[in-house]
C-alpha cells in the first residue's frame, strides 16, 4: 500500500533523481518536477499528499512557489530545502506556515520522516474535509459515516423526527443513543421546547421516582420545597429515558399511565397535570426478551415500540472507522494543542482488527490518547490466535447479508435476489450468523402502534 503522495520540485536532475529514489524505497508515490511552473499546474486544493521543494531555483524560487501554494490551501504541507545562506529565510517561511525545512546535505532518513509526518496531518485534513462536507449534507446530524447502515439510520431519524410519536432507540453502550435522541428533538416542530434527559440507571431507586414525576412540599420527609420533576419539566418538549430497561418496576407503571394518558401526578398531591410530550426511550438490551422473561413490562414495551430505531455498531460498520477516527484525531489534537501524529502500525492494526465493543465513545476516547502521544492502546494485550480461514470466512459472509439486508431496507425478497440464494438457505444463513431482517426494515411510521 503507498505510504502517500509527494510532488519533490528541483531544478537539479541528479538532486531530483537521488530523493525520488530515497522516497519511493519508502513507499511514496513521488511526481518528480523541474520547476514552480509545473508543481503549480500539478498541485490542486484537493492534492492529498505534501510538496517538498528547492528554495533555489530559476524563475520562480521556492519562497514564491510556498506562497503561491498557501494561497491556493493554507493548510497544504510544504518541506523547503535550504542551502546553509537560507535557513533565516526558511525559518520566517516557517512562522509563515511552511510545514518543515530541510538544511542540505541531509540524511535520506530525515527526509522520509519529515515527509511521512507531513502526509499523515494532509490525510487528516482531507479526511476532515470529508466529514465537513458530509455534516453539511447529512443536515448537520452529529451521527457520521457514509455506509449503507448509517445513511439508512439517517434517513429514518429524518422521516421520524417530525412525527408525533414515541420512539425506541436500541444501541449498544457508546453507540451515540443520545446523539440519535438529540436529532429527533432538534428536528422535530419541539426543537423551542427542553430536551429533559434522565439516566434511569443512574440514580438511586430511592429518588428516582421524585426525579421523574416531582413532589409537593411535605410529601415525604425531606421535602420541604415542591419539585417539579423532569417529566413535567419536559412539558411541550421531548423526554429522553436512558437505560429505561434499569427502570424499577412500580416506576414502570406509573410511566406506563402516563403515556397512555399524557398526564402526570406529583407525588404527595392527587392532582393530574396534563402534558404535551414526546418520549425517546434508549436501551441497550432486547426489551422484547426481557419482557417475555418477565423483567420488563410487556404493556410498557409495546407502548414504547411505535417506533425503533437500531444503530449499528461499529463492528457492523467498518467501513466508516477511519473518517470517524480522522474526525476525533483532528479534534483532539486541536483541543490538546498539538499537531496530528502520524499512525504507527500497531494503531493501523488496532483499528482495522478490533471489534470496538464501546462503539463510538471507545472509538474517540482512543483517539485522544493517540493524540496525546501515548500509542492508543493502553497496554500491550496478549497475543491473539490469529483467526483461521473458516472463521474468517464466516465474519465476510455476515458483513455482506448485513450490508444487503441494509441496501434493501430489510426486503428478504430483494435481499435473495441480489445474493442470488434461495430462500431456505439465506435464513438458516441468518439463523446462523445470529442476525434478524426486522431490524434491518423500515416500517411505516405508526405501524406498531400499541
Amino acid at each position: 500500500m503507498s505510504a502517500g503522495q509527494v510532488v519533490f520540485v528541483d531544478d537539479e536532475a541528479e538532486i531530483r533523481h537521488a530523493n525520488v529514489q530515497s522516497l519511493e524505497l519508502a513507499g511514496f508515490e513521488v511526481t518528480a518536477l523541474d520547476s514552480a511552473r509545473a508543481a503549480l499546474a500539478t498541485v490542486d486544493r484537493d492534492f492529498p499528499g505534501a510538496v517538498v521543494t528547492d528554495i533555489r531555483m530559476p524563475e520562480t524560487d521556492g519562497l514564491a512557489l510556498f506562497g503561491r501554494l498557501r494561497e491556493l490551501d493554507p493548510d497544504l504541507p510544504v518541506i523547503l530545502i535550504t542551502g546553509h545562506g537560507d535557513i533565516a529565510m526558511a525559518v520566517g517561511a516557517m512562522r509563515d506556515g511552511a510545514y518543515d525545512f530541510l538544511a542540505k546535505p541531509y540524511p535520506a532518513e530525515r527526509l522520509v520522516d519529515s515527509v511521512r509526518r507531513a502526509v499523515e496531518k494532509r490525510r487528516l485534513v482531507i479526511e476532515n474535509r470529508r466529514l465537513t462536507a458530509q455534516l453539511e449534507a447529512a443536515d448537520d446530524l452529529a451521527f457520521l459515516g457514509d455506509t449503507p447502515e448509517m445513511e439508512r439510520l439517517r434517513d429514518a431519524v429524518r422521516n421520524v423526527a417530525d412525527a408525533d410519536v414515541d420512539v425506541l432507540v436500541l444501541g449498544e453502550t457508546g453507540s451515540g443513543k443520545e446523539v440519535v435522541a438529540e436529532a429527533l428533538h432538534r428536528w422535530s416542530r419541539r426543537r423551542s421546547k427542553p430536551l429533559v434527559a434522565l439516566n434511569c440507571g443512574a440514580l438511586p431507586e430511592s429518588v428516582i421516582e421524585s426525579e421523574l414525576f416531582g413532589h409537593e412540599a411535605g410529601a415525604f420527609t425531606g421535602a420541604q420545597k415542591r419539585r417539579i420533576g423532569r417529566i413535567e419539566h419536559a412539558d411541550g418538549g421531548t423526554l429522553f429515558l436512558d437505560e429505561v430497561e434499569s427502570m424499577p418496576a412500580a416506576l414502570q407503571v406509573k410511566l406506563l399511565r402516563v403515556l397512555e394518558e399524557r398526564a402526570v401526578e406529583p407525588l404527595g398531591t392527587n392532582e393530574r397535570r396534563p402534558l404535551d410530550l414526546r418520549v425517546v426511550a434508549a436501551t441497550k438490551t432486547d426489551l422484547a426478551a426481557a419482557s417475555q422473561e418477565g423483567k420488563f413490562r410487556a404493556d410498557l414495551y409495546y407502548r414504547l415500540n411505535v417506533v425503533t430505531l437500531r444503530i449499528p455498531p461499529l463492528r457492523e460498520r467498518r467501513a466508516d472507522i477511519p473518517l470517524l477516527f480522522a474526525h476525533f484525531l483532528a479534534r483532539a489534537a486541536e483541543r490538546f494543542r498539538r499537531d496530528p501524529p502520524p499512525l504507527g502500525d500497531a494503531v493501523r492494526r488496532h483499528l482495522l482488527d478490533h471489534d470496538w465493543p464501546g462503539n463510538v465513545r471507545e472509538l474517540a476516547h482512543f483517539a485522544d490518547r493517540v493524540a496525546l502521544g501515548l500509542g492508543g492502546i493502553d497496554a500491550p494485550a496478549p497475543p491473539e490466535t490469529p483467526a483461521s480461514l473458516p472463521e474468517r470466512v464466516e465474519r465476510y459472509e455476515a458483513a455482506l447479508l448485513r450490508e444487503a439486508l441494509a441496501t434493501h431496507n430489510g426486503d428478504v425478497r430483494a435481499t435473495t435476489e441480489a445474493l442470488g440464494l434461495p430462500r431456505k438457505t439465506f435464513y438458516d444463513k441468518l439463523a446462523r450468523h445470529g442476525i434478524d431482517p426486522n431490524e434491518y426494515r423500515a416500517e411505516p411510521i405508526g405501524k406498531r402502534a400499541g
